[in-house]
């Protein structure tokens, strides 16, 4: 019995540090490497760039971790916008002119957006005082 729950433990660390040890890898990127651009300083602001841009396949990985077909098209997309000579600044507008904002894993506040950024909060402290409501009722009984 008390061997069952020591090889029960030991694979449960094992199981454990494997999925650290994927969580924390650089080489999970969805990058293929015949999409590196040869300049390293183009490639470094191509990855700057991919991981700021929401995969719209995955909703909740960057482009730069996703391996979606769509996310490979967008990661090509602007490689080749950077290769046109295109600032930082367009290659955003390009793509939340195409995409929305939504395609922006920070999406900026303004009137549009703002529900993206007050709901959180407001539904914490709604959460908050259910709780405390809660709590109070049923100490009465």
């Amino acid at each position: 019995m008390m061997t069952k729950n020591f090889l029960s433990t030991k694979i449960f660390i094992l199981i454990i540090a494997i999925c650290l040890t994927q969580f924390f890898s650089e080489n999970s990127y969805g990058v293929d490497p015949d999409e590196i651009l040869q300049d390293h300083k183009q490639e470094l602001r191509a990855r700057n760039i991919s991981k700021n841009i929401r995969c719209m396949t995955c909703q909740n990985q960057s482009i730069d971790e996703s391996n979606a077909p769509l996310a490979k098209d967008l990661r090509i997309l602007i490689r080749n916008k950077i290769k046109e000579g295109k600032n930082n600044e367009e290659i955003y507008k390009f793509l939340t002119d195409r995409y929305g904002d939504f395609i922006l894993l920070k999406p900026p506040l303004k009137l549009s957006t703002l529900a993206l950024w007050l709901l959180p909060f407001i539904f914490f402290i709604v959460g908050v005082f259910v709780v405390f409501w809660h709590n109070k009722k049923s100490k009465k009984f």
